[in-house]
């Protein structure tokens, strides 16, 4: 079995739904060495997709798996439909220099004209499908406004897609030493329609000879997918504490100064701390991060308590709820709590 098992009290596989952006019709965006985005990101997430179903506990459904066209709304609707609980949606980026490096996106507001260009080239596929005024109800790519309304259903999943696409990027950067352009939020549809934590992967400019030609490769597939892969099962690993395999023994050593709680949403809204808000649970706390509010259930110094209160958390309806941890009331990663020892 692998480390990276299902949790023995969550019955419900992890579904992760792919996207390989683009596809028949729309080959993506142009280059003039020969590079099809379409085929590229294609075959890189197809590996992706071979590296997860390797691991017990994980489900993998593709938008896609060969060369067709799909509308914007057909990927989110697939995801929806599954369940899933992620989307990952794979491109590559191009523009007029000899830019290159990786970034990956979440929905929100675009903080600058670059973001917004990015998130308006990939939104205008809708162009290609038929009848795209009705279905896409007066959605308009150039419109700033139009965009500002994506972001409002994803607000309860912006904290989960941060962390995975802060583990995608970080990988790229550490083991494969890509230039890092960020994790950014900006108003891609396709991520506005999925009700689950979702990011957009541009893995890097196919418009550069040099990166084009390393996408384009053998090597360069493979390593983006294995980041790419990587990323995905820490961070499964990170929501479900699985694959810690001696948490007791840890717990022992754990610095009394850490703490546990579970998050259970995140909201532009400031609600009440009442047990009738938040379906029967109790021992609530709000933490503001931004222009979003946090709010989380319970606290202990127990990691396997922990557990149990996301379990109780996931029992009633909080399915995307996760574990943080916190050191002197300052949010730490999971993984540096495990490890934290007394002094």
């Amino acid at each position: 079995m692998s480390v990276y098992a299902q949790s023995k009290n969550n019955t419900k596989p992890f579904i992760v739904v792919l996207d390989a952006g683009h596809g028949g019709k729309d080959p993506g965006r142009p280059t003039s060495y020969g590079y099809k985005e379409k085929d590229i990101v294609l075959d890189i997430t197809l590996m992706v997709g071979k590296n997860l179903e390797d691991n017990e506990g994980i489900e993998v459904i593709y938008t896609r798996d060969s060369d067709v066209f799909l509308e914007l709304r057909e990927r989110a609707s697939i995801a929806n439909k599954a369940d899933a609980d992620l989307f990952v949606s794979i491109h590559c980026n191009a523009h007029n220099s000899q830019a290159h490096g990786t970034e990956t996106f979440v929905l929100g507001l675009h903080r600058n004209e670059s973001n917004f260009r990015i998130a308006k080239q990939e939104n205008e596929v809708i162009f290609l499908e038929e009848d795209y005024e009705a279905n896409y109800e007066g959605f308009d790519p150039s419109s700033a406004e139009s965009i500002i309304g994506l972001t409002l259903l994803q607000e309860d999943y912006l904290d989960q897609s941060i962390l995975l696409a802060s583990k995608i990027q970080k990988n790229f950067t550490e083991n494969l030493k890509r230039k890092n352009r960020g994790v950014k939020q900006a108003g891609f549809w396709v991520l506005h329609n999925t009700y689950m934590p979702s990011v957009l992967v541009e893995t890097g400019f196919i418009t550069n000879k040099k990166e084009g030609d390393y996408l384009n490769s053998s090597k360069g597939k493979t390593e983006i997918s294995k980041s790419i892969s990587e990323a995905i099962l820490s961070y499964f690993l990170s929501l479900n504490g699985v694959s810690v395999n001696n948490i007791k023994s840890e717990e022992k050593n754990l610095n009394n100064e850490i703490k546990f709680k579970v998050q259970i949403a995140a909201s532009s809204k400031k609600i009440r701390l009442k047990s009738h808000n938040f379906k029967g649970l109790s021992s609530l706390s709000r933490e503001k991060y931004g222009k979003i509010y946090r709010y989380l259930y319970g606290e202990t110094k127990n990691y396997s308590s922990a557990l149990k209160m996301q379990e109780e958390a996931v029992f009633l309806g909080y399915k995307d709820s996760f574990i943080v941890a916190y050191e002197k009331n300052e949010r730490i990663p999971i993984e540096k709590a495990l490890k934290t020892k007394t002094k």
